[in-house]
């Protein structure tokens, strides 16, 4: 699906506000409520808008531990990276997880109780024999930044 400049005014306006109102999404992409309501629909149907979320202070909730997690396989195969992959994904504590080039394979945000709670979800990995060769762990001393808007404008090429 090719973008125009409406269609990226109102990907900026409810990744700001995923609670805007029609009216208002509206006047932000410069239409009348029924044309921008059919043109966000097609977004989500195109599967580029695929949901709308809360951010949670976390913190505030409860004290919890942030640890990034470095991991190396064994072995390169396809199926290894699969059955890694997988697993990985079934565990809600693992609240992200990248693929990455470089010295590593892969590196994961893990989100526990505390620091016990962590090396817990390790051993399970670990005895779960999932092929990881080596791990380093990251404990999130402080959130400096994390933004879940993207930045749209500068990533898409200019519309004319």
């Amino acid at each position: 699906m090719k973008l125009d400049a409406i269609d990226l005014r109102i990907l900026e306006a409810i990744q700001a506000d995923g609670r805007i109102t029609k009216l208002a999404l509206a006047e932000k992409a410069g239409l009348s409520p029924t044309p921008c309501w059919m043109r966000l629909r097609k977004l989500e149907k195109a599967g580029i808008v695929t949901g709308y979320h809360a951010r949670v202070a976390l913190r505030r909730v409860a004290p919890v531990a942030s640890v990034m997690m470095e991991v190396t396989l064994g072995n390169h195969r396809q199926a290894d990276f699969d059955r890694f992959e997988r697993a990985i994904a079934a565990m809600p504590e693992i609240v992200a997880c990248w693929s990455v080039g470089g010295g590593v394979d892969y590196i994961l945000k893990v989100v526990t109780a505390d620091i016990d709670a962590y090396q817990r979800l390790v051993d399970e990995l670990l005895g779960r024999e999932l092929g990881i060769d080596r791990y380093f762990t990251y404990i999130v001393t402080k959130t400096v930044k994390e933004e879940t808007v993207l930045p749209l404008g500068s990533l898409l090429p200019p519309m004319n």
